[in-house]
């Protein structure tokens, strides 16, 4: 069968295909991370733009791996969205990607940063990348100095992983980064005149793309894509409206403060997908929506956003609590994506202080108690003691602390000093009954 490609697009029938000239588009911004959620969410939101002002196409970088340059360089940067479950709409061909490399080719990410027509850099390269010393941090650094040398102009970067003030977060280490470099504050200060790093919140639900799914796309275009992403059809991006040099008009919510709307999606969304993700997994579950046909697995998500999160927010005027709450049920329970608990169980030593801690510090210090988040993180705690080896940066580090550790209170004390929140003896307590309970079951 023929591969999808520029060469191939003519022949493409019953899908949504680029409404612009390819050839006509220019890269306006580089992507560091380039994988199924940056495909699936911001790619889509720049190809809709693109018809309009063909000066946005993307430059995109993998960072661990160049799986997905293989995947998509033969296809000329083009892919399709397969978007899965109630209100699915038909495939769609994305043109946004106009070039896709490895981080050491042409140059790499840096000068291609340094380019003037670029003004704006994104970022997907998962909480993973933004510890000290990441391999994205220091392309990001090395590409603003080649830009100030250059005098290429002011220049926005926008993360778009799930952190708490995800801007001033990478901020802060893009300046760690900078401090060890011969020229620092000049650069620095270059940086602090020349460089917006604006926050935003990016919600969309993006499994892993399985060989039935390519299989399905292949039918309905009558070509071959292997780098074809699966979605469900909820899309939602929220910006702080602070851009250095200009910015797509994507439609997206733009707005002064995201911090709101940040603190809802992780106490609730990303809280609850991870609560299902290790009790279903404990529990024998491939999928978050089979994991919520279990009545008292999805009593318990939902209780961890009524009872734990929902009263620590506080919300923008005329967020509908309720209505969202019922809608990360809905989209949870939907069994059209295949979205693998273990997926999701990924990378919990990092997800874990972002989207469950700051819930339960602020119960304890209520005088609350935050049973659900509790269990949570007990879960955790017992999936990462019994489902080794785990898919987490410290998965060595988790290993050597659970080794032996066969009762509740070991496995406790063991895997607490991972996170760097000390909530404090009634906390302690809590996670013991959760896990004991999950030991025995």
């Amino acid at each position: 069968m023929t591969r999808l490609s520029r060469a191939s697009l003519p022949g493409v029938r019953g899908v949504r295909t680029p409404p612009y000239d390819l050839a006509g588009v220019q890269v306006g911004i580089v992507h560091l991370g380039v994988g199924a959620f940056h495909r699936a969410h911001q790619a889509v939101y720049t190809d809709a733009v693109l018809a309009a002002d063909p000066t946005w196409g993307i430059s995109g970088f993998t960072q661990r791996s160049a799986t997905v340059r293989d995947q998509l360089a033969p296809q000329d940067g083009l892919y399709t969205v397969l978007e899965r479950g109630a209100g699915a709409a038909p495939p769609r061909v994305i043109g946004a990607l106009r070039e896709i490399r490895a981080p050491d080719e042409d140059g790499g990410p840096a000068a291609r940063i340094a380019d003037p027509r670029v003004r704006l850099v994104t970022l997907t390269v998962t909480e993973k990348g933004y510890r000290p010393g990441a391999p994205a941090v220091g392309h990001l650094v090395a590409g603003l100095d080649l830009r100030r040398r250059a005098d290429a102009g002011p220049i926005s970067v926008l993360s778009c992983d799930n952190l708490t003030a995800n801007g001033a977060t990478l901020r802060t280490l893009v300046a760690a980064h900078c401090a060890g470099l011969p020229d620092a504050d000049r650069l620095l200060d270059w940086i602090t005149e020349s460089v917006a790093f604006p926050s935003c919140v990016v919600d969309r639900i993006v499994p892993a793309t399985a060989p039935a799914d390519l299989d399905a796309v292949a039918s309905v275009l009558g070509a071959r894509d292997e780098g074809a992403v699966v979605a469900e059809p909820f899309s939602q991006w929220v910006i702080e409206d602070s851009f250095a040099a200009g910015r797509p008009a994507w439609d997206a919510t733009f707005t002064d403060d995201v911090a709101p709307y940040e603190a809802a999606k992780l106490r609730l969304l990303n809280a609850t997908h991870s609560l299902l993700a290790y009790t279903g997994a404990l529990a024998g579950y491939d999928t978050i929506a089979a994991a919520m046909t279990d009545p008292v697995l999805a009593d318990a998500a939902r209780r961890l956003m009524a009872e734990d999160a929902a009263p620590t927010l506080t919300l923008p005027a005329g967020f509908d609590l309720v209505g969202y709450q019922e809608s990360i049920l809905r989209r949870f329970a939907d069994p059209a994506l295949g979205h693998r608990t273990t997926q999701v169980a990924a990378d919990g030593s990092l997800k874990l202080p972002i989207r469950l801690l700051g819930t339960a510090r602020d119960r304890l210090a209520a005088g609350a108690t935050p049973q659900w988040t509790a269990l949570a993180v007990a879960a955790w705690m017992v999936y990462v003691a019994t489902r080794q080896p785990v898919d987490d940066p410290q998965a060595a580090v988790l290993a050597a602390a659970t080794a032996g550790a066969t009762t509740a209170p070991a496995l406790v004390d063991a895997l607490l000093p991972v996170f760097p929140d000390r909530l404090g003896p009634s906390w302690r307590d809590l996670l013991i009954e959760h896990a004991a309970r999950l030991l025995r079951q």
